[in-house]
């Protein structure tokens, strides 16, 4: 009976982690293959293999418990050390840019201290002793480090492993009791809640950002031109040669369409076999990206190691991959639950797949393909996601009790903008709500941005707070006192039917209005600028239509951003336009969640940035939910007169006149993207208003009817 299901290696996983044992899958065919080619290795000295051995499996038998020191982590936080560079070692520019991943995260020490894992600066990607990346002499390198330790809370980064002609696992060092971080890894060598598998990527993968899906639009029906699609190397001898020698049998020329070459290596003529020719001329008709961008499912064979390019390839291109790689331990399998998004062949089973592929129902695909979306987007499109994904699955294995769970790992936003430090109920996130049949709660706090001496009850902060306290739907008020006077005296503040708390600001920076403040607590928060001019009615209006977009930013200022070709560089915007990327935090509501993420997630540097200026902290917030949900913020009721009435009359708006302040939010713009690697504000040209805004209807049947009057 054929098995041919999304990944059955999840449910052997989920098994193993009970520790039975008998549970574990065998080794299949390729892996027998691979044993035998690993124990006749001709090439290879006696003292080699012995470190070969020695390397791979002296610590075997390693898990978190026995392997790796808890203390310093649950003293210090979870806080990674990158050794420095020693002189006249190069580093190759993938592993330049693991390493810049990790120095730029907010898990990054420079005191070893400190530090809970320890990363290598010597680079270990490419173990391939016929590479020019390979590195000689590191197991006398590696030994010589101080803070070494046999291995223990040490972090090692491989893509290549093994060489001509068995490609075995070896890192060719030993490893101690350090951890991997392996690509092409096998379920046989892998160790479960110890090791991370990784996907093998190019030297061009980008460092940060990197290209989005190209998933534009969902077809229905969800079939594109090729059922199945193939086009790579074929090898004539060796390990991995047996599957892609065999793909001529599937191959129709029709909507299965699966290519090989054996024109490939300096003397590949010596060895090709009757069908080369043939199959070269059929490769050459076809174009790769062609096939990949319209075809519905895309085979992921294994070469001559266990992982392939093919593999994140077909992910980016909403190509739902077919894997033909027997024992291979897929990427993250430790948090991604590979049935959603990926088919699970059998090498042995090959001629049974397009049958099975063609029994797979639309709807399924279509669920299939979205998912490849989500993961390439969350966890694979960027060196950078590739290693924070590894930082944190680890970080989880080391605060259990904290770590996400399964819907958050495979669920939008991802698990790396849900960080369980700030709650571990999903019901305190905003992006659960319809997963868990719940609502915001049906109130908010106001948080009021003071920067400017209360000299005058005619003062807009003043009016501004008895306006938001007579809405419905405000909880509280809290007054942010970020002005270097005194704090007023409580009788200087008006009464209202609210809680008004005011906090005095530590720092007096931009940056904290953002901070998580515990006397927030409601779902939602109204932040607001002190010379903002709103009406109650506004406040009621904006925050009804949050609480149907509660992952959004919904509010009143909008401004925009433009690619200005001339100076090739992003541009920031306030005129009138038919569209906005951005809702200003001076008159938004948001989650309070967003408080937590900006503090915690983005990186000192821009906050630094944002408080040395004293601006750009509304664009950074706008940028960083932008990333997050992948969506535009909301544009509420317009009102032109949002600030203006206010001109001259306060500290703060006579820098909304200031040329520099304006320039300063270009450069903005242009240092936050930077960081991000992309551009993550998204257009929109929705605004929404009220039913009967505008309309030819008597005022009196209207509900928002004052702002009509604005």
């Amino acid at each position: 009976m054929v098995h041919f299901s999304t990944s059955t290696q999840h449910q052997c996983r989920e098994k193993r982690k009970g520790h039975n044992s008998s549970l574990r899958p065998a080794p299949r065919a390729a892996d027998h293959t691979a044993s035998r080619a690993a124990g006749a290795a001709p090439a290879l000295a006696a003292e080699t293999r012995r470190d070969a051995s020695a390397g791979l499996y002296r610590g075997r038998r390693c898990r978190m418990e026995s392997c790796f020191d808890f203390a310093q982590c649950r003293k210090n936080g979870f806080k990674v050390y990158v050794y420095p560079q020693q002189k006249g070692e190069k580093i190759a520019e993938s592993y330049q840019n693991v390493l810049a991943a990790i120095e730029g995260s907010r898990f990054y020490t420079s005191d070893p201290g400190q530090a809970c894992l320890f990363v290598l600066s010597l680079d270990t990607l490419d173990r391939d002793q016929l590479s020019p990346q390979y590195v000689h002499n590191l197991r006398s390198k590696v030994q010589s480090l101080h803070l070494w330790n046999n291995g223990r809370n040490h972090l090692i980064f491989n893509l290549y492993s093994g060489t001509w002609p068995d490609y075995t696992e070896d890192v060719g060092f030993d490893i101690g009791q350090a951890m991997l971080a392996k690509a092409s890894i096998s379920t046989e060598n892998f160790r479960p809640n110890f090791d991370v598998s990784i996907p093998l990527f190019s030297k061009d993968h980008p460092r940060t950002g990197g290209e989005k899906g190209f998933l534009r639009f969902n077809t229905i029906p969800p079939l594109r031109k090729y059922m199945l699609v193939f086009k790579g190397k074929r090898y004539l001898t060796g390990i991995g040669s047996d599957t892609r020698n065999a793909l001529y049998h599937v191959h129709n020329g029709e909507d299965v369409v699966l290519l090989t070459t054996c024109k490939h290596g300096k003397d590949w003529q010596k060895h090709k076999d009757s069908r080369c020719d043939r199959d070269n001329a059929e490769y050459e008709k076809y174009d790769y990206r062609e096939m990949l961008h319209n075809a519905t499912f895309c085979l992921v064979p294994r070469g001559r190691r266990l992982g392939s390019f093919r593999f994140l390839e077909a992910l980016q291109a909403a190509c739902v991959p077919v894997m033909l790689s027997n024992g291979w331990e897929l990427p993250f399998s430790e948090v991604i639950d590979w049935n959603q998004a990926a088919i699970i062949g059998d090498e042995r089973l090959l001629l049974q797949i397009p049958s099975t592929i063609r029994s797979i129902h639309q709807d399924k695909i279509l669920a299939l393909r979205q998912q490849t979306q989500f993961l390439w987007e969350a966890y694979f499109s960027s060196v950078e996601k590739i290693v924070l994904t590894t930082l944190e699955i680890i970080q989880d294995r080391i605060f259990k009790h904290i770590s996400r769970n399964s819907l958050i790992w495979n669920k939008h936003p991802g698990g790396l903008f849900v960080l369980p430090q700030y709650s571990s109920y999903l019901g305190d996130f905003p992006y659960y709500y319809a997963n868990l049949g719940l609502k915001p709660l049906s109130t908010f706090t106001a948080v009021i941005h003071a920067v400017t001496p209360l000299v005058s009850q005619s003062q807009p902060v003043l009016k501004l707070l008895v306006a938001v306290a007579k809405s419905q739907y405000c909880a509280q008020i809290i007054v942010l006192w970020n002005c270097d006077k005194p704090l007023p005296a409580k009788h200087r503040w008006p009464a209202t039917s609210v809680p008004v708390i005011v906090i005095e600001g530590e720092s007096k920076v931009m940056s904290s209005r953002f901070l998580p403040y515990d006397n927030i607590v409601t779902d939602a928060v109204l932040s607001l600028d002190e010379d903002t001019v709103l009406s109650t009615t506004e406040v009621d209006f904006a925050f009804t239509v949050w609480q149907s977009f509660p992952e959004r930013i919904v509010g009143y200022p909008a401004r925009s951003h433009f690619w200005d070709n001339t100076k090739e560089r992003w541009g920031y915007t306030s005129k009138w336009t038919n569209d906005y990327s951005m809702v200003l935090t001076g008159a938004a509501i948001y989650h309070k969640y967003y408080h937590y993420l900006y503090t915690h997630y983005l990186p000192a540097s821009l906050k630094n940035m944002v408080d040395q200026l004293a601006n750009c902290e509304d664009i950074l917030m706008n940028f960083l939910v932008s990333a997050v949900t992948k969506l535009p913020p909301i544009k509420v009721t317009q009102k032109k007169q949002y600030k203006e009435t206010m001109m001259g009359q306060t500290s703060r708006a006579s820098r909304w006149a200031d040329p520099d302040h304006f320039a300063q939010r270009q450069s903005c713009m242009n240092t936050f993207a930077s960081w991000f690697g992309y551009m993550p504000l998204i257009h929109s040209q929705m605004r929404l208003d009220p039913v009967l805004f505008k309309d030819q209807v008597s005022i009196l049947r209207k509900k928002y009817r004052d702002i009509e009057r604005l």
